[in-house]
């Protein structure tokens, strides 16, 4: 391929092609999301499981090893608490359903389908009976393998410093194949479904504080700055949700839903599941049931407000936490299990075109080797990954036990499509979780990209009408008939 294309001579759809044909060469895992968009999309769009009710749940160490590469410019060279892989097997007479919660940043595109169709043959399921929710810790790694490659056709050297090797991980989604098969052993008998919720007090704020012009901040995970981290907690969703499965009066495993950004500091070398892997994990010493965190609508959600960067913020910010997870459990009321329900819907997003959007801005940061690699990865690679399979649907599903809901959503939602879903069936019990395929970037309100200010809009990787049609979904999976 020329080193510079020019968009002078070629057309829309001669980029198109161009793009398709980097796809086709650098990256065996891009060429199989066709066929594996297929099989989940060969799926009915819900389905009612009748019959027994059993579950199981699994877990596994997915740590790469030191010396690779961790969120954003980073590499691991201590390991502060393991980052690992939790979740459930549901199986419901004959119908069999995966859910699963990763300490990594993200996983996009076709390397997460890649995963689902993995974990569906190791359950002895379907495809579209699988979700896989990234927990979003900035100390652990981003994978996108065909990005990856992509990247390493120009500068191996380059893609080895920013991501992590291929083969390391296969090591960690076999591992995670290997507890799937072996929780099947284990599968076990619930009658008793258990909800309860929480308010957490000073963890979650908005990463979109308003100053007194009406100016649109940013207010990370990390905050030193003490006029910013005294304007007001903004919009959140306060309340932790827990979900619990049990047979009789015991818990079997319990499933957590909170929304913030789930890390109060990274970029210092150390892998970690932070302090929401720290609270989860004291629950399950403490209880000995198992305890599945997943992180909601957080895009615009983070620490911030609380959180200086001092140790003793981040102990409070985990005894808050944990406080707020025991509250929640103590909250718990259970009732018989009802029938099972899975749907599943198609998700279509167009990527922006914009100013460092496009197809000629993408392939241009791709191919400069003067810019920091992780720009060349996240705005060069995998925007261009985005754009060509941008033509293939995302598969979104939730779970339904009676009236409880668990929606599983991609990318960095904003906390607006949380509330949304609630809202839509206020006398139920909603869990949302996002960050599954990371594909799409930030989720936004179409509101968002004409504020004043604010950050998430500025790297949204799909265009401000997608509002819409995420809402859409949300009413689809939630089995709600919405006029828009």
């Amino acid at each position: 391929m020329p080193s510079k294309l020019s968009f002078d001579v070629l057309s829309v759809v001669s980029i198109l092609q161009e793009v398709f044909s980097i796809m086709k060469r650098f990256s065996r895992i891009f060429s199989v999301v066709v066929v594996l968009s297929f099989l989940a999309m060969s799926s009915p769009a819900w389905a009612d499981a009748p019959g027994e009710l059993r579950i199981a749940s699994f877990r596994c160490d997915i740590t790469p090893p030191v010396g690779h590469p961790l969120c954003p410019r980073d590499v691991l060279r201590r390991v502060e608490w393991p980052l690992l892989a939790k979740g459930i097997v549901l199986q419901s007479g004959d119908g069999r359903y995966v859910i699963c919660a990763m300490d990594i940043c993200k996983i996009s595109n076709a390397s997460h389908l890649s995963l689902r169709r993995k974990l569906a043959v190791a359950a002895g399921t379907n495809v579209s009976r699988v979700a896989v929710q990234s927990v979003h810790q900035h100390s652990a790694s981003r994978i996108d393998v065909g990005a990856r490659n992509m990247l390493a056709e120009l500068d191996e050297e380059v893609a080895k410093k920013i991501h992590l090797d291929p083969k390391v991980i296969d090591e960690i989604e076999q591992r995670i194949v290997e507890a799937v098969v072996q929780s099947i052993r284990r599968l076990k008998s619930f009658d008793r479904v258990g909800t309860g919720q929480a308010k957490v007090d000073r963890v979650a704020s908005s990463r979109r504080p308003v100053d007194e012009t009406g100016k649109v901040l940013v207010r990370y995970s990390t905050c030193r700055h003490p006029g910013i981290r005294a304007l007001p907690e903004g919009l959140i969703d306060p309340y932790l949700k827990t979900i619990t499965f049990a047979h009789g009066g015991k818990p079997l495993v319990r499933l957590h839903y909170y929304a913030t950004h789930p890390q109060t500091r990274y970029g210092i070398s150390v892998a970690s599941s932070d302090v929401v892997g720290q609270a989860r994990e004291a629950l399950e010493q403490k209880e000995k049931v198992p305890q599945i965190y997943f992180t909601g609508c957080a895009g615009d959600i983070a620490m911030g407000k609380y959180n200086d960067g001092s140790d003793a913020a981040r102990a409070g910010l985990a005894e808050r936490l944990t406080a707020g997870m025991n509250a929640s459990i103590a909250a718990t009321e259970y009732v018989a299990a009802g029938p099972v329900r899975w749907r599943t819907c198609e998700l279509r997003m167009s990527p922006r075109t914009d100013s460092g959007f496009g197809l000629e801005d993408c392939i241009a940061c791709w191919q400069n080797p003067n810019l920091d690699p992780l720009t060349r990865l996240l705005r060069g690679a995998e925007r261009l990954i985005f754009h060509a399979r941008s033509k293939l649907p995302i598969e979104l599903s939730s779970l339904e036990i009676g009236n409880v809901h668990i929606l599983h959503l991609p990318g960095e939602p904003m906390i607006c499509f949380q509330l949304y879903a609630q809202g839509l069936k206020p006398d139920s019990f909603v869990a949302v979780a996002g960050y599954g395929d990371g594909g799409p970037g930030y989720l936004c309100p179409q509101k968002a990209f004409f504020d004043n200010g604010g950050y998430e809009q500025t790297v949204s990787n799909v265009i401000s009408e997608s509002e819409i049609t995420l809402k859409k979904a949300i009413a689809t999976l939630l089995g709600v008939e919405k006029a828009f």
